[in-house]
């Protein structure tokens, strides 16, 4: 399934959707289905029995048209999926070689490949629509540089999970943009701060499950600015897979339903780039990845009040 939050003209509380090649299905609207307060954690929290029976009663109204709330894709709006999370969105540093030689080379420092995941955060206020404007505060930072990365969304709470079981406690995957404000990550020594400006986390536009997503380690992830090719890769080079990740992470610390992790960039980030060249105003950057879908975000200049 293709899960999204959206909203329309006539009823502008974003509520869950399911996504049918180029409509929209309303999930409130399925007849004898769940309430329409539900949202997409709601439905991650209540649990694989309630994923497949969701996925049958939507796939068998799809076919029987037997949905009285369906849109058009171009006359919703789209949220992020998870508009709001509960807890930070858990970020790895360095996890392509490509770009931690590419970082070290930036900073004029000898390539240190890592030896265990590099994990950082964003704040919860960092999250952003698919289609929104990406706000930059030019009182907060002048370097607003891009990370395309595959976002992982965990469906099962856990601790201590084997290698040979994490991928079974994922929900499904999305599309981030871990927008970055590099002169703050330099100037804190830390990468929490120019991780976490207001607006520098898009998502989506859907999450698709993992049963439908198939194998993440082999999907291509693409970024582009303003039509022009910065970002080209695939998952099956990380340095750590999701599986590794989640092995990792939630060794002597538990991971939760509706925990999102970002995994990673891959090389050709702005900052690398030489001369460096940072977002401008005006700019539109798109992010894609196999098997999700494009993401397209408006750079939009602030003046700090």
């Amino acid at each position: 399934m293709r899960y999204a939050t959206f909203s329309t003209a006539d009823d502008p509380t974003p509520r869950l959707g399911a996504v049918f090649s180029d409509w929209m299905a309303d999930i409130s609207k399925l007849a004898g289905g769940p309430p329409a307060t539900l949202t997409l954690p709601d439905l991650i929290q209540s649990g694989p029995h309630s994923w497949r029976r969701a996925a049958e009663r939507l796939q068998s109204a799809s076919s029987e048209k037997g949905f009285t709330g369906h849109y058009r894709l171009a006359d919703v709006r789209w949220h992020a999926p998870l508009p709001r999370p509960r807890k930070n969105v858990i970020c790895l540093g360095l996890n392509y070689k490509s770009h931690a030689i590419e970082s070290a080379t930036a900073f004029g420092r000898e390539t240190k490949l890592p030896t265990v995941p590099v994990f950082f955060t964003k704040a919860p206020t960092t999250v952003n629509g698919p289609y929104d404007v990406i706000p930059w505060d030019q009182g907060a930072t002048e370097q607003v540089d891009y990370e395309a990365e595959l976002g992982v969304v965990i469906g099962l709470e856990g601790k201590n999970i084997p290698r040979a079981k994490a991928l079974d406690h994922v929900f499904g995957y999305t599309i981030i943009n871990d927008v970055s404000a590099r002169d703050l990550q330099r100037r804190h020594m830390q990468w929490f701060k120019g991780k976490s400006l207001d607006g520098f986390c898009p998502m989506g536009p859907v999450v698709v499950t993992s049963d439908e997503f198939g194998d993440p380690q082999n999907k291509t992830l693409a970024l582009r600015v303003n039509g022009d090719r910065r970002q080209f890769a695939n998952t099956a080079d990380m340095l750590f897979a999701v599986d590794v990740i989640i092995e990792f992470l939630s060794t002597g610390m538990t991971i939760e339903a509706g925990d999102i992790i970002a995994t990673g960039t891959p090389e050709g980030v702005g900052f690398g780039r030489t001369p460096p060249e940072f977002l401008k105003d005006g700019d539109v950057v798109e992010t894609e990845i196999e098997g999700i879908g494009v993401m397209r975000n408006r750079v939009v200049a602030q003046r700090s009040a």
